[in-house]
């Protein structure tokens, strides 16, 4: 049986363009860490578990809302960026065409093409002003001016993860089992879990991607419930 080239199958590269995945992916982790690390800090203070259940469930609400709102303005500023170079780049091109046209071939130049056949090229780029553009700004800034990630897609996917993810190592408190240890326990596996997810789209090993986030979020755990325990309820009081 003949195998198909890459070239001619549809969509054989994963989606970079970091719509969605990123901050899906960024706001699980992040919800993971920390509620694992914010109920491992006041479960080691020695407080009640109506404590760290409120504890965990303000850090849940603000997390999220703080992602969500954060990853927003960090892609709409991002895009406003991106559109405010392309508008710059369409005046270069309306100005002064013939020097965009020879710094285009310049480029391909650079990469190994004959110059006469650059210029031929970025010639016949220039008679398409859209087109021109296009090929101008993933050239000059790399990126694609009409694949820009939506802010609020970005939004609403960091917020949904977070919360997902903040809410794992809460739940035998909400189940009415109140041991810390099992709490930080389920929070474990929810992050060895969501490694092994991530390793998916990495063609990492699943193993690998889920050890490496259990050891990042143990090591926020075990330093906030250092903290917690030394300083202790009565401490704090």
């Amino acid at each position: 049986m003949t195998d198909t080239p890459a070239a001619l199958r549809e969509a054989h590269h994963a989606d970079v363009s970091g719509g969605w995945l990123r901050p899906a992916v960024f706001g699980a982790m992040d919800g993971l860490v920390t509620n694992i690390a914010l109920i491992a800090g006041v479960g080691g203070g020695g407080v009640s578990p109506r404590t760290v259940v409120l504890t965990g469930t303000a850090g849940l609400v603000a997390g999220a809302i703080s992602m969500g709102l954060g990853e927003y303005t960090s892609v709409r500023s991002a895009n406003e960026q991106v559109a405010a170079e392309v508008a710059k780049e369409r005046r270069e091109l309306e100005r002064h065409p013939e020097a965009e046209a020879r710094e285009l071939a310049d480029a391909w130049v650079a990469r190994g093409l004959p110059r006469d056949l650059a210029m031929q090229v970025a010639e016949a780029v220039r008679r398409n002003p859209e087109e021109a553009l296009r090929v101008h700004v993933r050239e000059e800034l790399g990126v694609d001016p009409d694949d820009q990630p939506s802010p609020w897609a970005a939004a609403i996917s960091s917020f949904l993860f977070f919360s997902v993810g903040a809410l794992v190592p809460l739940l035998p408190y909400l189940l009415g089992l109140t041991s810390l240890w099992l709490a930080l326990g389920v929070g474990g596996f929810g992050l060895f879990v969501a490694g092994a997810v991530v390793a998916r789209f990495t063609n990492r090993p699943w193993w690998s991607s889920g050890l490496r986030q259990l050891l990042l979020g143990g090591l926020a755990a075990a330093a906030t419930y250092a903290i917690g325990t030394l300083i202790g309820v009565q401490s704090a009081l």
